[in-house]
């Protein structure tokens, strides 16, 4: 199998960097980039061969798109033909926001395969949430390979395209907020005296152990905050606070206006 990867970014090469390792010892890996540099990079680091856009193509049975919105009419444009022509023997996995299915259906053909994708950062670490969903053409044995290709990048979840974009701004964006927090979290604690290294190992873990234990017990976050507030103790005293700063409110907005900034980008 081949595997092309158009675009070297940050998502497009965590993602190339997943496959890479998911991928078997026969197949073969290309990367292709705006920025040669970059290509060059990426492709020594997980052992892949520096293409085109048009040779990807031609050549690649899984072709991935990790370019930026605003980029993707001028690669379409590029590669359209060839796709056509190829028809279902050419995989296309796209995750630029914004663009729906019968977008892509228009720029590459409605007979093109493709599966759109959310992933977000921590897929460079096998650890990301991969929201997606597939074309009308989308045949169960391409699914097959996008779910084998995909393996090492995380959790899969299947979702209506019509709630992709939403739920992409809980898990495609939740990254900057959550790192926010722990940052946050570790001030919080530096302003107490605890050092800088030991107040974000404890942020750090404390969070990583909370969303372990929502995970795995089901339990409502709600309700495990309650089980560490203790009546009249200091727990329910900072939960307070963060209540008086508006938190809830403030983390919810933040979702919004990540989406209500993503459907201005479809416009």
């Amino acid at each position: 199998m081949k595997i092309g990867s158009i675009g070297a970014g940050n998502m497009g090469g965590a993602i190339a960097v997943a496959i890479s390792k998911a991928i078997g010892a026969d197949d073969v890996q290309y990367v292709s980039d705006a920025d040669a540099q970059k290509a060059s990079a990426l492709a020594a680091e997980i052992g892949a061969q520096v293409s085109d856009n048009m040779t990807l193509a031609r050549e690649c049975d899984v072709l991935v798109l990790g370019v930026k919105p605003q980029v993707m009419p001028l690669v379409a444009e590029q590669i359209a033909s060839t796709v056509r022509e190829r028809g279902e023997k050419i995989l296309v996995i796209s995750m630029a926001a914004g663009i729906s299915l019968d977008d892509y259906a228009k720029m590459l053909g409605e007979q093109a395969p493709v599966i759109r994708i959310m992933p977000n950062t921590p897929v460079s670490v096998g650890e990301g949430m991969i929201l997606w969903c597939a074309g009308a053409c989308v045949s169960d044995e391409q699914i097959g390979t996008f779910t084998s290709v995909m393996s090492r990048a995380g959790e899969l979840d299947m979702i209506p395209e019509g709630l992709i974009d939403a739920a992409g701004c809980i898990s495609g964006c939740g990254p900057a907020f959550v790192s926010m927090f722990i940052e946050a979290l570790a001030d919080g604690g530096v302003r107490c005296g605890v050092p800088r290294d030991k107040a974000m190992k404890y942020a750090i873990r404390t969070l990583i152990g909370t969303a372990t234990l929502a995970s795995e017990t089901k339990i409502h976050p709600g309700a495990l905050k309650d089980a560490v507030c203790s009546p009249g103790g200091t727990t329910i005293e900072g939960v307070i606070a963060l209540e008086n700063g508006s938190f809830r409110g403030d983390v919810a907005g933040a979702v919004i206006a990540a989406y209500e900034k993503t459907i201005k980008l479809t416009k």
